[in-house]
């Protein structure tokens, strides 16, 4: 399916590895132009000369963390007048809520509500005077399903999951659409806390986690960041733009609801 959006300027934020990295795939494929990000420098120069090479579109490179907003500048310089703007951020790690300070708190709700909504402020109005906008921000599935431990990234992406409902039904008219998509368990470095990022892992290790992980999934596997990827390249074509203001579970059936 041509999705529409070949030419289009997108911004992806943490998107050197993971599911931001799986979303910027899907819109270079699609033939969008990139603003990459990551925190880690080598790691993102990777991940865009590996676009580059595979697909041929202008890649720009912003390294810091989104929620300084020094970084937020320098990716809107990089691209003054995006089309598509894909948020993303680590999430707190997992933590009994009795052991967060104030400063965690606060570090916690800058991460994951406050630094995608001063993105949104930065763009919205332009996309909607270009009468063309998507957004797209990657939350959790334990938005819907609370998880003891992980509290303070659940309410802080809940909060940015109710701020933006109202803000989305504002602009809808103007083609920009605001969605949300909730990952469950996908086949990212997140799932693997005792496994040192970039480093091989054992093939037997990985199977027997992977079955683990998958043991309560009707699907009965992990998911994959590319597809995760090509679920986010789709809310950010022209075919979705009766599409807004909704949460997207990608969970391979997790989390269970008949509406």
């Amino acid at each position: 399916m041509d999705l529409g959006i070949r030419g289009k300027k997108a911004i992806v934020c943490a998107s050197s590895r993971g599911l931001g990295k799986g979303c910027a795939m899907a819109l270079a494929e699609a033939g969008c132009e990139l603003v990459v990000n990551g925190r880690d420098a080598e790691t993102l120069a990777k991940t865009a000369a590996e676009i580059r090479e595979r697909f041929g579109v202008q890649v720009t490179e912003i390294v810091g963390d989104i929620a300084d907003p020094a970084v937020q500048q320098a990716l809107l310089a990089a691209c003054p007048e995006p089309d598509i703007l894909v948020n993303n951020n680590g999430g707190p790690p997992f933590r009994d809520f009795r052991e967060l300070d104030r400063e965690a708190i606060v570090r916690g709700v800058t991460n994951n509500m406050i630094a995608p909504i001063e993105l949104i402020q930065a763009v919205l109005d332009g996309m909607a005077a270009r009468g063309f906008g998507r957004i797209v921000n990657i939350t959790s599935l334990s938005v819907y399903v609370p998880i003891a431990g992980l509290d303070l990234s659940s309410g802080a992406r809940a909060g940015l999951t109710s701020f933006l409902a109202g803000v989305a039904r504002t602009v809808a008219d103007k083609n920009v659409t605001i969605n949300n998509m909730l990952p469950g368990k996908l086949d990212t470095d997140r799932l693997r806390p005792a496994h040192e990022i970039g480093t091989p892992e054992e093939p037997a290790a990985a199977a027997a986690r992977k079955a683990k992980a998958s043991a309560g999934i009707p699907a009965k596997r992990l998911g994959t960041q590319e597809e995760f990827g090509q679920i986010c390249a789709f809310l950010c074509s022209v075919h979705a733009g009766y599409l807004t203001g909704q949460n997207i579970p990608v969970d391979g059936g997790l989390y269970v609801s008949a509406f």
